[in-house]
């Protein structure tokens, strides 16, 4: 599993936003979400961690891997 803290991601649309961004990226991804605590977990297909960071950086949000 790869996880993210996404301070920026604020609402709900932030998390259909970074799900799409995901899914782009690696449609065989699992993607699960916690807004209260900014972290985004992915379970990848195929992606590895840079391909990820750099979708979510593209979708317009500052991940941190954790």
């Amino acid at each position: 599993m790869i996880a993210f803290e996404v301070k920026d991601m604020t609402c709900g649309h932030c998390v259909s936003t970074i799900t799409r961004a995901v899914q782009a990226a690696d449609p065989q991804a699992t993607v699960r979400i916690d807004l209260a605590t900014h972290r985004v977990d992915i379970v990848p297909g195929q992606a590895d961690v840079a391909t990820l960071s750099h979708a979510l950086e593209e979708a317009g949000f500052t991940p941190v891997a954790l």
